[in-house]
Protein backbone atom coordinates (compact mmCIF):
# COMPACT_ATOMS: atom_id res chain seq x y z
CA UNK A 1 0.00 0.00 0.00
CA UNK A 2 1.31 3.36 -1.33
CA UNK A 3 2.46 6.24 1.62
CA UNK A 4 -0.29 8.21 0.66
CA UNK A 5 -3.22 5.46 1.18
CA UNK A 6 -1.12 4.51 4.89
CA UNK A 7 -0.19 8.07 5.71
CA UNK A 8 -1.22 11.04 4.19
CA UNK A 9 -4.97 10.33 3.56
CA UNK A 10 -5.61 9.19 7.63
CA UNK A 11 -3.59 12.00 8.85
CA UNK A 12 -4.77 14.73 6.90
CA UNK A 13 -20.60 45.28 19.99
CA UNK A 14 -17.34 46.27 22.14
CA UNK A 15 -19.70 46.60 24.95
CA UNK A 16 -19.65 43.49 25.37
CA UNK A 17 -15.44 43.37 26.56
CA UNK A 18 -15.53 46.63 27.38
CA UNK A 19 -13.27 47.65 24.88
CA UNK A 20 -12.97 51.15 24.15
CA UNK A 21 -9.89 50.70 25.22
CA UNK A 22 -8.63 47.78 23.19
CA UNK A 23 -9.91 48.57 19.98
CA UNK A 24 -7.81 51.18 19.53
CA UNK A 25 -4.79 50.59 21.35
CA UNK A 26 -1.11 51.17 19.93
CA UNK A 27 2.07 49.51 20.57
CA UNK A 28 3.65 49.54 23.48
CA UNK A 29 8.00 49.55 23.91
CA UNK A 30 8.09 48.12 27.16
CA UNK A 31 11.08 49.35 29.30
CA UNK A 32 12.46 46.38 30.53
CA UNK A 33 10.75 43.10 28.88
CA UNK A 34 8.90 41.26 30.86
CA UNK A 35 8.11 43.91 33.01
CA UNK A 36 4.58 45.85 34.12
CA UNK A 37 4.46 47.67 30.78
CA UNK A 38 5.18 44.50 28.82
CA UNK A 39 2.14 43.70 26.79
CA UNK A 40 -0.04 40.37 27.86
CA UNK A 41 -0.67 38.05 24.79
CA UNK A 42 -3.30 35.60 24.24
CA UNK A 43 -2.78 33.00 21.29
CA UNK A 44 -6.02 30.72 20.49
CA UNK A 45 -5.54 28.42 18.03
CA UNK A 46 -8.80 26.59 16.46
CA UNK A 47 -8.42 22.69 15.38
CA UNK A 48 -9.48 22.03 11.49
CA UNK A 49 -11.64 25.04 11.07
CA UNK A 50 -12.13 26.11 7.90
CA UNK A 51 -11.43 29.64 6.41
CA UNK A 52 -15.12 30.60 5.99
CA UNK A 53 -16.21 28.91 8.96
CA UNK A 54 -16.41 31.97 11.76
CA UNK A 55 -18.86 34.70 11.28
CA UNK A 56 -16.39 37.19 10.35
CA UNK A 57 -14.85 35.19 7.50
CA UNK A 58 -18.35 34.37 5.46
CA UNK A 59 -20.04 31.69 7.84
CA UNK A 60 -23.03 31.81 8.93
CA UNK A 61 -22.83 29.61 12.44
CA UNK A 62 -23.11 32.66 15.75
CA UNK A 63 -19.55 33.58 16.82
CA UNK A 64 -20.07 36.80 18.29
CA UNK A 65 -16.66 36.58 20.18
CA UNK A 66 -14.93 36.39 17.48
CA UNK A 67 -16.62 38.70 14.97
CA UNK A 68 -15.96 41.15 17.82
CA UNK A 69 -12.65 40.87 17.88
CA UNK A 70 -12.43 41.45 14.07
CA UNK A 71 -14.24 44.50 14.44
CA UNK A 72 -11.52 45.74 16.84
CA UNK A 73 -8.85 44.55 15.05
CA UNK A 74 -7.24 43.10 11.66
CA UNK A 75 -8.32 40.32 9.67
CA UNK A 76 -5.57 38.48 7.92
CA UNK A 77 -6.90 37.21 4.70
CA UNK A 78 -3.80 35.52 3.55
CA UNK A 79 -2.27 33.63 6.30
CA UNK A 80 -0.77 30.17 6.25
CA UNK A 81 -0.48 26.74 8.22
CA UNK A 82 0.73 23.85 7.45
CA UNK A 83 -1.75 20.80 6.37
CA UNK A 84 -1.97 19.46 9.54
CA UNK A 85 -1.75 19.90 13.09
CA UNK A 86 1.49 19.27 14.85
CA UNK A 87 3.47 20.32 12.05
CA UNK A 88 1.86 23.66 12.05
CA UNK A 89 1.80 23.50 15.86
CA UNK A 90 5.81 23.15 15.70
CA UNK A 91 6.12 26.62 12.89
CA UNK A 92 4.27 28.19 15.07
CA UNK A 93 5.78 28.04 18.32
CA UNK A 94 9.33 27.88 17.18
CA UNK A 95 9.03 30.59 14.38
CA UNK A 96 10.91 27.90 11.76
CA UNK A 97 10.19 24.76 9.43
CA UNK A 98 8.65 22.08 10.65
CA UNK A 99 11.52 19.88 9.83
CA UNK A 100 13.70 22.10 11.74
CA UNK A 101 11.32 21.75 14.55
CA UNK A 102 11.07 17.84 14.30
CA UNK A 103 8.00 17.50 12.93
CA UNK A 104 8.91 17.02 9.37
CA UNK A 105 5.83 14.23 9.08
CA UNK A 106 3.48 12.91 11.68
CA UNK A 107 3.82 10.64 14.22
CA UNK A 108 0.58 9.00 14.36
CA UNK A 109 1.53 6.27 11.59
CA UNK A 110 5.16 4.96 12.14
CA UNK A 111 7.44 4.87 8.98
CA UNK A 112 10.31 2.81 9.55
CA UNK A 113 12.36 4.85 6.66
CA UNK A 114 12.38 8.16 9.02
CA UNK A 115 13.65 6.74 12.14
CA UNK A 116 16.49 8.59 13.76
CA UNK A 117 16.31 11.17 11.00
CA UNK A 118 17.35 14.89 11.38
CA UNK A 119 13.94 16.86 11.17
CA UNK A 120 11.42 13.63 11.53
CA UNK A 121 11.70 12.70 14.90
CA UNK A 122 7.82 13.50 15.92
CA UNK A 123 8.32 15.62 18.91
CA UNK A 124 9.69 19.08 18.93
CA UNK A 125 13.13 18.75 19.20
CA UNK A 126 15.56 20.93 21.38
CA UNK A 127 17.10 22.45 18.10
CA UNK A 128 14.56 25.17 18.34
CA UNK A 129 13.09 27.33 21.07
CA UNK A 130 9.62 27.52 21.86
CA UNK A 131 7.52 30.86 21.81
CA UNK A 132 6.99 30.21 25.92
CA UNK A 133 10.63 29.22 26.59
CA UNK A 134 11.64 32.80 25.26
CA UNK A 135 9.12 35.06 27.15
CA UNK A 136 9.66 32.99 30.10
CA UNK A 137 13.38 33.69 29.87
CA UNK A 138 12.33 36.93 29.55
CA UNK A 139 10.20 37.42 32.42
CA UNK A 140 6.97 36.66 31.35
CA UNK A 141 4.07 33.68 32.93
CA UNK A 142 3.79 31.21 30.58
CA UNK A 143 0.11 29.40 30.24
CA UNK A 144 -1.16 26.77 28.00
CA UNK A 145 -4.37 24.61 28.07
CA UNK A 146 -5.43 22.46 25.63
CA UNK A 147 -4.43 20.24 22.82
CA UNK A 148 -0.28 19.99 22.41
CA UNK A 149 0.53 17.51 19.68
CA UNK A 150 3.91 18.09 20.01
CA UNK A 151 5.29 14.85 21.55
CA UNK A 152 4.50 11.98 23.77
CA UNK A 153 7.68 11.53 25.41
CA UNK A 154 8.33 13.59 29.00
CA UNK A 155 10.79 15.85 27.65
CA UNK A 156 8.95 17.40 24.64
CA UNK A 157 5.39 17.76 27.64
CA UNK A 158 4.81 21.66 27.67
CA UNK A 159 6.06 21.56 31.50
CA UNK A 160 9.20 21.05 29.97
CA UNK A 161 9.09 23.30 27.14
CA UNK A 162 8.62 26.98 28.82
CA UNK A 163 5.62 26.56 30.08
CA UNK A 164 5.08 27.14 33.55
CA UNK A 165 1.88 26.59 34.34
CA UNK A 166 -0.28 24.22 31.53
CA UNK A 167 -2.79 21.50 31.31
CA UNK A 168 -2.27 19.36 28.21
CA UNK A 169 -3.75 16.89 25.68
CA UNK A 170 -0.56 15.14 24.29
CA UNK A 171 -1.91 13.53 21.16
CA UNK A 172 -3.77 15.31 18.53
CA UNK A 173 -7.26 13.72 19.10
CA UNK A 174 -9.72 12.64 22.04
CA UNK A 175 -13.54 12.08 22.83
CA UNK A 176 -14.82 15.53 23.52
CA UNK A 177 -16.70 14.30 26.58
CA UNK A 178 -13.62 12.66 27.96
CA UNK A 179 -14.16 9.04 29.55
CA UNK A 180 -17.90 9.32 29.39
CA UNK A 181 -17.77 7.52 26.11
CA UNK A 182 -15.43 5.38 23.52
CA UNK A 183 -11.65 5.91 24.27
CA UNK A 184 -12.14 5.70 28.23
CA UNK A 185 -9.05 5.44 30.53
CA UNK A 186 -8.65 1.67 29.60
CA UNK A 187 -4.70 2.09 28.66
CA UNK A 188 -5.86 1.52 25.16
CA UNK A 189 -3.95 2.55 22.15
CA UNK A 190 -6.72 5.71 21.99
CA UNK A 191 -6.69 6.18 25.62
CA UNK A 192 -6.15 10.05 25.52
CA UNK A 193 -3.27 11.56 28.06
CA UNK A 194 -3.61 14.57 29.79
CA UNK A 195 -1.06 16.02 31.88
CA UNK A 196 -1.57 19.02 34.49
CA UNK A 197 1.63 20.99 35.32
CA UNK A 198 3.68 17.69 34.02
CA UNK A 199 1.76 15.24 35.97
CA UNK A 200 -0.70 12.66 34.28
CA UNK A 201 -4.10 13.46 35.40
CA UNK A 202 -7.70 12.37 34.57
CA UNK A 203 -10.58 14.57 33.57
CA UNK A 204 -13.77 14.67 35.49
CA UNK A 205 -17.13 12.86 34.08
CA UNK A 206 -18.65 16.24 33.00
CA UNK A 207 -15.40 17.39 31.28
CA UNK A 208 -16.20 18.98 28.01
CA UNK A 209 -13.46 19.81 26.01
CA UNK A 210 -13.88 23.65 24.84
CA UNK A 211 -15.48 24.19 28.28
CA UNK A 212 -12.65 22.44 30.22
CA UNK A 213 -9.79 23.76 28.24
CA UNK A 214 -11.20 27.21 29.02
CA UNK A 215 -11.57 26.52 32.66
CA UNK A 216 -8.09 25.12 33.16
CA UNK A 217 -6.49 28.33 31.20
CA UNK A 218 -8.31 30.70 33.71
CA UNK A 219 -7.62 28.69 36.78
CA UNK A 220 -3.95 28.71 36.06
CA UNK A 221 -4.13 32.79 34.92
CA UNK A 222 -5.21 33.57 38.08
CA UNK A 223 -1.90 31.73 39.44
CA UNK A 224 -0.15 34.67 37.76
CA UNK A 225 0.72 38.12 39.70
CA UNK A 226 -1.21 40.92 38.43
CA UNK A 227 2.15 42.89 37.76
CA UNK A 228 3.74 40.52 35.86
CA UNK A 229 2.77 40.08 31.94
CA UNK A 230 1.20 36.56 30.57
CA UNK A 231 1.41 34.67 27.71
CA UNK A 232 -1.22 32.41 27.51
CA UNK A 233 -2.28 29.61 24.56
CA UNK A 234 -5.55 28.10 24.47
CA UNK A 235 -5.67 25.47 22.37
CA UNK A 236 -9.04 24.00 21.05
CA UNK A 237 -9.51 20.58 20.14
CA UNK A 238 -12.82 22.02 18.50
CA UNK A 239 -14.06 21.31 16.27
CA UNK A 240 -11.57 18.10 15.01
CA UNK A 241 -13.30 14.95 14.56
CA UNK A 242 -15.17 12.87 16.17
CA UNK A 243 -17.88 15.61 16.19
CA UNK A 244 -19.59 15.98 19.28
CA UNK A 245 -21.04 18.73 21.37
CA UNK A 246 -23.74 19.41 23.74
CA UNK A 247 -27.20 18.73 22.70
CA UNK A 248 -28.67 21.92 22.89
CA UNK A 249 -26.06 23.46 21.21
CA UNK A 250 -27.01 20.86 18.12
CA UNK A 251 -30.46 21.58 18.07
CA UNK A 252 -29.72 25.20 18.02
CA UNK A 253 -28.95 24.46 14.45
CA UNK A 254 -31.68 22.16 13.51
CA UNK A 255 -32.24 22.68 10.24
CA UNK A 256 -30.15 25.17 8.93
CA UNK A 257 -28.13 22.92 6.66
CA UNK A 258 -30.96 20.83 4.97
CA UNK A 259 -30.18 23.02 1.77
CA UNK A 260 -27.13 21.07 1.72
CA UNK A 261 -23.40 21.61 1.00
CA UNK A 262 -23.08 22.67 -2.15
CA UNK A 263 -26.04 25.91 -1.03
CA UNK A 264 -23.77 26.15 1.56
CA UNK A 265 -20.92 27.26 -0.27
CA UNK A 266 -22.90 29.14 -2.31
CA UNK A 267 -23.86 31.67 0.39
CA UNK A 268 -20.24 31.33 2.61
CA UNK A 269 -18.69 32.52 -0.95
CA UNK A 270 -21.71 35.31 -0.91
CA UNK A 271 -20.96 36.77 2.29
CA UNK A 272 -16.70 36.53 1.60
CA UNK A 273 -17.51 38.98 -0.96
CA UNK A 274 -19.57 41.49 0.96
CA UNK A 275 -17.44 41.44 3.37
CA UNK A 276 -14.64 42.20 1.15
CA UNK A 277 -12.22 39.27 1.95
CA UNK A 278 -12.64 38.18 -1.78
CA UNK A 279 -13.93 39.76 -5.38
CA UNK A 280 -15.08 38.48 -8.76
CA UNK A 281 -11.84 36.62 -9.41
CA UNK A 282 -13.08 34.03 -6.60
CA UNK A 283 -16.80 33.43 -7.12
CA UNK A 284 -16.34 31.20 -9.86
CA UNK A 285 -13.70 29.51 -8.85
CA UNK A 286 -14.13 25.74 -8.01
CA UNK A 287 -17.70 25.18 -8.04
CA UNK A 288 -17.52 21.38 -5.90
CA UNK A 289 -19.28 20.23 -3.88
CA UNK A 290 -22.01 20.47 -6.88
CA UNK A 291 -25.57 20.47 -5.78
CA UNK A 292 -25.94 17.08 -7.52
CA UNK A 293 -24.22 14.99 -5.42
CA UNK A 294 -26.64 16.15 -2.67
CA UNK A 295 -29.71 15.57 -4.36
CA UNK A 296 -28.30 11.91 -5.29
CA UNK A 297 -29.11 11.20 -1.56
CA UNK A 298 -32.38 9.85 -0.12
CA UNK A 299 -34.12 11.97 2.71
CA UNK A 300 -32.68 10.08 5.33
CA UNK A 301 -29.08 10.30 4.48
CA UNK A 302 -30.09 14.11 3.77
CA UNK A 303 -30.82 14.37 7.31
CA UNK A 304 -28.19 12.09 8.74
CA UNK A 305 -25.69 14.42 6.14
CA UNK A 306 -27.65 17.80 7.86
CA UNK A 307 -27.10 16.46 11.55
CA UNK A 308 -23.44 16.05 10.94
CA UNK A 309 -22.85 19.76 9.83
CA UNK A 310 -25.08 20.60 13.03
CA UNK A 311 -23.25 19.08 15.36
CA UNK A 312 -19.69 21.51 13.26
CA UNK A 313 -21.27 23.95 13.95
CA UNK A 314 -22.22 23.59 17.95
CA UNK A 315 -18.49 22.66 17.99
CA UNK A 316 -17.74 26.44 16.75
CA UNK A 317 -20.42 27.89 18.62
CA UNK A 318 -19.18 26.55 21.61
CA UNK A 319 -15.33 27.69 21.53
CA UNK A 320 -16.21 30.67 20.43
CA UNK A 321 -18.82 31.05 23.64
CA UNK A 322 -15.54 29.85 25.93
CA UNK A 323 -13.64 32.80 23.50
CA UNK A 324 -15.62 35.84 25.00
CA UNK A 325 -15.12 33.79 28.55
CA UNK A 326 -11.52 34.41 28.43
CA UNK A 327 -11.59 37.68 27.01
CA UNK A 328 -14.18 38.72 29.56
CA UNK A 329 -11.74 37.34 32.18
CA UNK A 330 -8.69 39.50 31.07
CA UNK A 331 -11.22 42.27 31.58
CA UNK A 332 -12.55 41.79 34.71
CA UNK A 333 -8.34 41.67 35.74
CA UNK A 334 -7.66 44.87 34.17
CA UNK A 335 -5.16 42.65 31.65
CA UNK A 336 -7.29 43.40 28.73
CA UNK A 337 -6.46 46.69 27.26
CA UNK A 338 -2.72 45.30 27.18
CA UNK A 339 -2.98 42.53 25.64
CA UNK A 340 -2.30 41.11 22.27
CA UNK A 341 -4.76 38.85 20.74
CA UNK A 342 -4.37 36.56 18.09
CA UNK A 343 -6.50 33.55 16.47
CA UNK A 344 -6.01 31.34 14.16
CA UNK A 345 -6.79 27.62 13.25
CA UNK A 346 -3.85 24.82 13.13
CA UNK A 347 -5.19 23.90 9.32
CA UNK A 348 -8.10 23.36 6.80
CA UNK A 349 -11.17 21.45 7.57
CA UNK A 350 -10.81 17.74 7.55
CA UNK A 351 -12.92 16.13 4.87
CA UNK A 352 -11.84 12.90 5.72
CA UNK A 353 -14.31 9.77 6.44
CA UNK A 354 -14.06 6.69 8.69
CA UNK A 355 -12.75 4.60 6.25
CA UNK A 356 -9.49 6.62 5.66
CA UNK A 357 -8.81 6.31 9.10
CA UNK A 358 -9.12 2.20 9.13
CA UNK A 359 -5.74 1.87 8.40
CA UNK A 360 -4.79 3.11 12.20
CA UNK A 361 -5.67 0.19 14.55
CA UNK A 362 -7.02 2.35 17.33
CA UNK A 363 -9.14 4.18 14.97
CA UNK A 364 -10.89 1.41 14.02
CA UNK A 365 -11.47 0.01 17.41
CA UNK A 366 -13.43 3.13 18.76
CA UNK A 367 -15.37 3.79 15.53
CA UNK A 368 -16.36 0.40 15.79
CA UNK A 369 -17.12 0.54 19.64
CA UNK A 370 -19.24 4.05 19.04
CA UNK A 371 -23.18 4.20 18.59
CA UNK A 372 -23.67 5.29 15.26
CA UNK A 373 -27.57 5.92 15.67
CA UNK A 374 -29.33 9.35 14.43
CA UNK A 375 -30.19 9.97 17.87
CA UNK A 376 -27.42 9.10 19.56
CA UNK A 377 -24.91 11.92 16.39
CA UNK A 378 -22.58 14.30 18.26
CA UNK A 379 -22.74 12.27 22.27
CA UNK A 380 -20.27 10.91 24.04
CA UNK A 381 -20.29 7.37 22.38
CA UNK A 382 -20.80 8.70 18.78
CA UNK A 383 -18.13 8.63 16.10
CA UNK A 384 -19.05 11.05 13.58
CA UNK A 385 -16.99 12.44 10.92
CA UNK A 386 -18.67 14.96 8.25
CA UNK A 387 -16.85 14.43 5.34
CA UNK A 388 -15.68 15.99 1.73
CA UNK A 389 -18.44 18.11 0.79
CA UNK A 390 -19.06 20.53 4.33
CA UNK A 391 -14.76 20.33 4.39
CA UNK A 392 -15.10 21.96 0.82
CA UNK A 393 -17.77 24.31 1.59
CA UNK A 394 -15.72 25.02 5.00
CA UNK A 395 -12.90 25.81 2.94
CA UNK A 396 -14.60 28.19 0.36
CA UNK A 397 -13.61 29.88 -2.12
CA UNK A 398 -10.50 27.66 -2.03
CA UNK A 399 -9.39 23.72 -3.34
CA UNK A 400 -8.72 21.07 -1.06
CA UNK A 401 -8.76 20.21 2.61
CA UNK A 402 -7.04 19.37 5.44
CA UNK A 403 -4.04 17.44 4.62
CA UNK A 404 -3.61 19.45 1.52
CA UNK A 405 -0.83 21.80 0.55
CA UNK A 406 -3.36 23.27 -1.63
CA UNK A 407 -4.93 27.01 -0.66
CA UNK A 408 -8.08 24.84 0.82
CA UNK A 409 -5.70 22.97 3.28
CA UNK A 410 -3.47 26.09 4.20
CA UNK A 411 -5.30 28.96 3.91
CA UNK A 412 -6.99 29.79 7.35
CA UNK A 413 -9.01 33.02 9.13
CA UNK A 414 -6.43 34.39 11.41
CA UNK A 415 -7.36 37.74 13.45
CA UNK A 416 -5.13 39.88 15.53
CA UNK A 417 -6.36 42.72 17.94
CA UNK A 418 -5.15 44.36 20.88
CA UNK A 419 -1.71 46.07 21.58
CA UNK A 420 -0.21 47.06 18.29
CA UNK A 421 -2.62 46.76 16.14
CA UNK A 422 -4.74 50.04 15.40
CA UNK A 423 -6.35 49.40 12.23
CA UNK A 424 -9.86 48.19 12.83
CA UNK A 425 -12.28 46.56 11.32
CA UNK A 426 -9.70 45.80 8.73
CA UNK A 427 -8.35 43.41 6.06
CA UNK A 428 -4.98 42.48 5.13
CA UNK A 429 -4.00 40.67 1.94
CA UNK A 430 0.09 40.26 2.71
CA UNK A 431 0.79 36.46 2.68
CA UNK A 432 1.70 35.73 6.41
CA UNK A 433 2.34 32.30 8.02
CA UNK A 434 2.55 31.00 10.93
CA UNK A 435 6.33 31.24 11.20
CA UNK A 436 5.48 34.49 11.46
CA UNK A 437 3.60 34.54 15.05
CA UNK A 438 7.22 34.34 17.14
CA UNK A 439 8.99 37.38 15.57
CA UNK A 440 5.99 39.08 15.90
CA UNK A 441 4.97 38.49 19.52
CA UNK A 442 8.92 39.28 19.82
CA UNK A 443 8.42 42.63 18.89
CA UNK A 444 5.90 43.82 20.63
CA UNK A 445 7.28 42.57 23.76
CA UNK A 446 10.87 44.11 22.70
CA UNK A 447 12.66 41.27 23.38
CA UNK A 448 15.50 40.08 20.80
CA UNK A 449 15.32 37.06 18.98
CA UNK A 450 17.96 35.42 20.99
CA UNK A 451 20.47 32.68 19.17
CA UNK A 452 20.72 31.47 22.90
CA UNK A 453 17.61 30.63 24.90
CA UNK A 454 17.90 28.63 28.58
CA UNK A 455 21.37 28.18 27.85
CA UNK A 456 21.56 26.40 24.34
CA UNK A 457 21.93 27.58 21.15
CA UNK A 458 18.96 27.00 19.00
CA UNK A 459 17.90 27.43 15.30
CA UNK A 460 17.26 30.70 13.70
CA UNK A 461 13.61 32.19 13.79
CA UNK A 462 12.63 32.28 9.52
CA UNK A 463 9.25 33.77 10.34
CA UNK A 464 8.88 38.06 9.84
CA UNK A 465 7.50 39.90 12.27
CA UNK A 466 4.00 40.89 11.33
CA UNK A 467 3.80 44.51 13.34
CA UNK A 468 4.33 46.39 9.80
CA UNK A 469 0.90 45.42 8.90
CA UNK A 470 -0.87 46.54 12.31
CA UNK A 471 -0.52 50.45 12.09
CA UNK A 472 -2.55 53.10 10.32
CA UNK A 473 0.36 53.35 7.88
CA UNK A 474 0.84 49.83 7.46
CA UNK A 475 2.75 48.10 4.69
CA UNK A 476 0.85 46.03 2.05
CA UNK A 477 3.94 43.07 1.97
CA UNK A 478 5.67 41.38 4.32
CA UNK A 479 7.95 39.29 2.47
CA UNK A 480 9.02 40.78 -1.24
CA UNK A 481 9.30 39.47 -4.46
CA UNK A 482 12.20 37.57 -4.56
CA UNK A 483 11.87 36.20 -1.02
CA UNK A 484 10.70 32.54 -1.64
CA UNK A 485 9.21 30.64 1.63
CA UNK A 486 8.94 27.00 1.21
CA UNK A 487 8.10 23.86 2.92
CA UNK A 488 7.24 19.97 2.73
CA UNK A 489 4.48 17.76 4.80
CA UNK A 490 4.34 14.28 3.62
CA UNK A 491 5.51 14.57 0.22
CA UNK A 492 3.82 17.72 -0.79
CA UNK A 493 5.84 20.40 -1.82
CA UNK A 494 5.36 24.51 -2.11
CA UNK A 495 7.49 27.69 -2.92
CA UNK A 496 5.78 30.76 -2.56
CA UNK A 497 7.08 33.93 -4.13
CA UNK A 498 4.74 37.17 -4.30
CA UNK A 499 1.67 36.08 -6.20
CA UNK A 500 3.48 32.40 -7.79
CA UNK A 501 3.07 29.35 -6.21
CA UNK A 502 4.76 26.24 -7.04
CA UNK A 503 3.31 23.11 -6.37
CA UNK A 504 3.82 19.61 -6.29
CA UNK A 505 1.35 17.40 -4.87
CA UNK A 506 2.09 13.29 -5.31
CA UNK A 507 -0.45 11.37 -7.34
CA UNK A 508 -3.48 10.28 -6.54
CA UNK A 509 -3.61 13.00 -4.41
CA UNK A 510 -2.14 15.79 -7.32
CA UNK A 511 -1.04 15.87 -10.27
CA UNK A 512 2.12 14.29 -9.68
CA UNK A 513 4.20 17.03 -10.99
CA UNK A 514 5.33 20.71 -10.46
CA UNK A 515 2.49 22.94 -10.97
CA UNK A 516 2.69 27.21 -11.15
CA UNK A 517 -0.04 28.97 -10.37
CA UNK A 518 -0.79 33.05 -10.25
CA UNK A 519 -2.33 33.50 -6.83
CA UNK A 520 -3.58 37.30 -7.80
CA UNK A 521 -4.91 36.34 -10.52
CA UNK A 522 -6.07 32.87 -9.60
CA UNK A 523 -6.42 31.90 -5.76
CA UNK A 524 -8.35 29.05 -6.48
CA UNK A 525 -5.37 26.86 -8.29
CA UNK A 526 -7.51 26.37 -11.29
CA UNK A 527 -5.09 27.30 -14.71
CA UNK A 528 -1.52 25.88 -14.12
CA UNK A 529 1.29 28.33 -16.14
CA UNK A 530 4.23 25.71 -15.50
CA UNK A 531 4.61 25.08 -18.99
CA UNK A 532 3.64 28.90 -20.37
CA UNK A 533 6.02 30.25 -17.14
CA UNK A 534 9.22 28.01 -17.99
CA UNK A 535 11.87 30.49 -16.18
CA UNK A 536 9.78 30.90 -13.07
CA UNK A 537 9.06 27.52 -12.51
CA UNK A 538 12.90 26.65 -12.75
CA UNK A 539 13.30 29.35 -10.51
CA UNK A 540 11.11 28.20 -8.27
CA UNK A 541 12.28 24.57 -8.46
CA UNK A 542 16.13 25.81 -7.50
CA UNK A 543 14.85 27.27 -4.40
CA UNK A 544 13.10 24.66 -3.46
CA UNK A 545 16.05 22.57 -4.26
CA UNK A 546 18.09 24.77 -1.96
CA UNK A 547 15.59 24.84 1.05
CA UNK A 548 15.59 20.95 0.71
CA UNK A 549 19.06 20.64 0.96
CA UNK A 550 19.11 22.88 4.25
CA UNK A 551 15.74 21.73 5.96
CA UNK A 552 17.77 17.97 5.06
CA UNK A 553 13.78 17.60 3.49
CA UNK A 554 13.32 13.18 2.76
CA UNK A 555 11.92 13.50 -0.88
CA UNK A 556 9.53 10.87 -1.60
Amino acid sequence: MSVLNTYIRPAIALAFWGLAGFATATAVAPETAGGPSSPNVLLIVADDLGYSDIGAFGAEIDTPALDRLADSGLRLSNFHAAPTCSPTRSMLLSGTDNHTAGMGAMAEVPRPELTGRYGYEGRITGRVATLAERLRVAGYATVLSGKWHLGLTEESWPSNRGFEHSFALLQGGHNHFGNSGFGAGDGGPMAATYVDDGKPVDVPGDFYSSDYFTDKLIAKMRQVAPEQPVFAMLSFTAPHSPLQAPRELIEKYRGRYDGGWAQLREQRVERLKRLGLIDDRTIAVNPAPDASSWNQLGDGEKRVQARAMEIYAAMVDSMDTNIGRVISYLDDTGRLDNTFVLFISDNGPAGQVAKDYMVVPSVRQRFEQADHSFDNMGGATSYVFYGPHWAAAASSPFRGTKGEITEGGTRVPAIVAGVGVSRQNAISDAYTSVMDVVPTVLALAGIDVAEQVAGRTVAPVTGRSLVPLFGTGASDRIYTDGEPIAYELHGQRVVVDGDWKLLFMPAPLGAGRWQLFNLADDPGEQRDLADKQPEIRQKLIAAWDRYAESAQVLVQ
